[in-house]
């Protein structure tokens, strides 16, 4: 396979799949199979471009309205590490922004431009400012893991233990939703249709995507994904999901009555978010990766 004039390194083959080795240095564009002297069509890809390889995300990034991603060094349970979110710039220059959180997981902005953290160890949710000032916002939610708001300006929490808590906006706890524990964590998205929308990993390898209305009962919307993560909407209501289809791992497209399509291919793929600027950013298990998609991401709820 040759990405444009450079070569992929086969890995596996067999009469309708190839995986290969993309070379360092390749860019998007046109990909071709040789194969007894014979050239194939040439089929548009794209490259995903590392953004940095030295942090540890567990969920999805979180992107400002200005296009700056926040993304954390989670840690193992109970590890204290120097730096526990990270801000990104358009430009690709990370730098500190919060630090001596205990295993930092979910990200979630509100309308105000206010970044809220939730910690797994302590069932802490913080609140930081654009400046990296921050302040306890809640207490008490389990092992807290994803968080989403709903147009109305209330925080969902997942507690991976199986309770998806509500906060409303004068911080008043309730339990929305019961579901089955997650042996990771949950992770939550808000749709149009005002339903949140929640994996949770379980021993099962055909897990459900679950959809909460906002009465707070849980449905399947979709089953037969492999370690569902972090998932996001695009503007035309398509959901993605970091999972894996049929034993092959990356990004899983359910959109509207179609197939669940994997459009993003990669090994440790935990969460996505969508940028301003119609490009995808994916997180690994160890970094942030850009991806030129030309997709249009939903906005948060106003």
């Amino acid at each position: 396979m040759r990405f444009g004039e450079q070569a992929g390194s086969v890995l596996i083959s067999s009469q309708n799949r190839l995986v290969v080795r993309i070379p360092e240095g390749a860019a998007s564009g046109d990909v071709t199979v040789d194969a007894d002297g014979r050239v194939s069509e040439p089929v548009s890809i794209v490259v995903g471009l590392t953004i940095t390889e030295n942090l540890h995300p567990v969920a999805n990034p979180a992107i400002d309205a200005a296009g700056n991603i926040f993304s954390t060094f989670s840690g193992s349970r109970g590890q204290k590490v120097p730096v526990s979110v990270f801000k990104v710039a358009r430009d690709h220059t990370v730098q500190p922004f919060l630090s001596s959180l205990m295993n930092p997981t979910g990200l979630a902005f509100d309308r105000d431009g206010l970044l809220y953290i939730s910690s797994r160890a302590e069932g802490t949710i913080y609140q930081a400012t654009p400046d990296g000032q921050r302040s306890v916002y809640a207490e008490g939610m389990g092992v807290a893991t994803g968080m989403a708001f709903d147009h109305d300006g209330n925080l969902y929490v997942g507690d991976r233990t199986g309770t998806i808590f509500k906060i409303n906006p004068a911080r008043q706890i309730f339990v929305f939703a019961t579901m089955e524990p997650s042996v990771a964590a949950y992770h939550l998205a808000f749709g149009a249709d005002n339903h949140l929308y929640a994996t949770g990993p379980t021993t099962s390898s055909f897990d459900h995507v679950y959809r909460i209305s906002p009465a707070g009962q849980v449905t399947s919307f979709y089953r037969g994904l492999g370690r569902p993560q972090g998932l996001a909407f695009d503007a035309q209501g398509n959901l993605y999901v970091a999972a894996s289809l049929g034993g092959h791992r990356g990004i899983v497209r359910l959109a509207g009555q179609s197939p669940p399509e994997l459009v993003v291919s990669g090994n440790g793929i935990v969460g996505l978010a969508f940028t301003p600027h119609r490009s995808m950013i994916v997180a690994t298990n160890s970094s942030l990766i850009e991806l030129f998609v030309d997709i249009e991401g939903r906005p948060l709820p106003q």
